[in-house]
């Protein structure tokens, strides 16, 4: 392995700063970075075209063919149990440099599939949308008015590098409803009142399948701004699948009428 800066405290002014990213959105905000952790997660952020800052490699766990950066580390094993959330990430932590794409940004086709989400609150509900509309070929997830950061580091582990491959938009409410008015895509709600059944529902035109949190659903403007409510059938004693089971059956459907 090449020659690298050793850190081994984990007081090290680099480490405490790691950890401040991986910890405060304020912080990642403010810097204009976040942090990636695991290779298979890292790869697939280059790929998209970011720009690493900066590598934390455990050259105990790590093998001689890193990513480039502009700094890279090699910190001991006792801080990177410091650093890493969890241990299969083959020892290695980056910080890169954000991009903040907007409604303008997305290139979608002539009969675009997109998700939407509002207000989603945790970051593992949206990472794992994110999963299945990578494996579903989604065109877009557009978060609106969300209540977690897209570059939250558990955001980035649970969707597993997709917030790199799907391309990703947080927008106002306002905004993604223009957005789709605009461009004549169908608004599909999910909601259990006053709904279709969503198999009953053409989606092989250009669809939005718009999808609320658990606890309270879509807020009245989503309802009004639908073409289409559509709800999956609750044959048990509840009315609720988590939303990313939810969103996963929607987006394959799609696919099933659409192949």
């Amino acid at each position: 392995m090449h020659e690298m800066e050793k850190i081994t405290s984990t007081q090290n002014p680099k480490v405490k700063r790691l950890a401040s990213l991986q910890q405060k959105s304020a912080e990642r905000r403010r810097e204009g970075v976040f942090v990636v952790e695991g290779r298979r997660e890292l790869e697939h952020c280059i790929e998209a075209g970011y720009e690493v800052e900066s590598i934390f490699v455990c050259s105990d766990i790590v093998p001689d063919n890193l990513p480039p950066a502009a700094q890279t580390y090699d910190v001991s094993t006792r801080v990177y149990e410091r650093i890493a959330y969890r241990g299969s990430t083959e020892g290695i932590v980056a910080i890169v440099y954000a991009k903040q794409l907007t409604l303008n940004d997305l290139k979608i086709g002539d009969k675009p599939f997109v998700v939407v989400l509002e207000s989603v609150e945790k970051p593992g509900n949206l990472g794992a949308v994110l999963r299945s509309a990578d494996a579903a070929g989604v065109d877009a997830v557009i978060v609106c008015d969300p209540l977690t950061d897209l570059y939250n580091p558990n955001l980035i582990r649970s969707s597993i590098g997709a917030i790199f491959t799907v391309p990703c938009v947080a927008c106002t409410s306002e905004e993604c409803i223009r957005f789709l008015k605009e461009r004549g895509i169908q608004i599909l709600t999910a909601q259990l009142q006053d709904s279709r059944l969503y198999y009953d529902v053409d989606m092989r035109r250009p669809t939005a399948i718009v999808m609320g949190t658990e606890a309270t659903g879509l807020t009245q403007q989503w309802r009004l701004a639908a073409d289409a409510h559509i709800r999956i059938p609750m044959l048990g004693r509840l009315d609720s699948l988590n939303v990313s089971v939810s969103a996963a059956v929607l987006m394959y459907e799609a696919v099933r009428q659409r192949v």
